[in-house]
């Protein structure tokens, strides 16, 4: 079965949908044979320098009880799947479309889940900038990728327009916010869910792959 993930590196969300995935795969490993990342951006526009994100989340959101409360639960969530959010930490949020170019030729190295994971860990964890070339390339790197070529190809516009592309079709299949899955090729599942739901969803659909055959053998 190949599942597809629809997401934004800087989207806290897509990190843990991202562990929660994670686990779902090893309870399924016999059936589960291809992950495909997808590229999403939350904030297109975002210069190449960046926002602060201390700045960015105090206008978006404000300091309300609401907003204390969700970061509450969400760092219950991330604490419990290893991760560690650490949003005391300077930081800046950066356009993601380098990010994503990066993700896409991890996909034709075969790595792009841990070039994923990496990024993830990077930004939310040690506040580092995405948008730097030379931390891409680090990335590439540690992936087993040509980290030289990455940066040489980063500093052109190489996958640009694919990358913006598949960010509007996603927009049109009406995907409005991620992560965002879809188990061969049915869905979309939205939102970060369980484990546990992920498994029960990957059951369904080898359910009804098992029923089709039956109807059409």
């Amino acid at each position: 079965m190949r599942v597809d993930v629809i997401i934004d590196v800087v989207c806290p969300w897509c990190y843990i949908g991202k562990k929660q995935l994670d686990s779902a795969v090893a309870q399924r490993a016999a059936i589960i044979d291809e992950i495909i990342y997808h590229p999403y951006q939350l904030g297109p526009d975002t210069p190449p320098e960046g926002v602060d994100r201390k700045e960015y989340y105090a206008r978006k959101f404000g300091n309300t009880a609401e907003f204390r409360a969700a970061r509450e639960h969400m760092q219950l969530l991330a604490e419990a799947l290893g991760i560690s959010f650490n949003w005391d930490i300077d930081a800046r949020i950066p356009n993601t479309l380098d990010a994503h170019r990066l993700i896409r030729w991890a996909s034709g190295a075969g790595c792009a889940d841990a070039v994923v994971d990496d990024l993830m860990y990077r930004y939310f964890t040690l506040g580092q900038f995405l948008g730097d070339h030379d931390l891409l390339a680090g990335v590439a790197s540690a992936a087993g990728m040509d980290g030289d070529l990455v940066r040489s190809l980063l500093a052109t516009e190489r996958d640009s327009d694919r990358i913006s592309a598949d960010v509007a079709q996603a927009r049109q299949m009406g995907v409005t916010g991620v992560p965002c899955f879809y188990f061969d090729g049915r869905g979309p599942v939205s939102g970060a869910q369980d484990a546990s739901r992920l498994v029960q969803i990957i059951d369904q659909v080898i359910a009804l792959q098992q029923q089709e055959a039956g109807q059409t053998s």
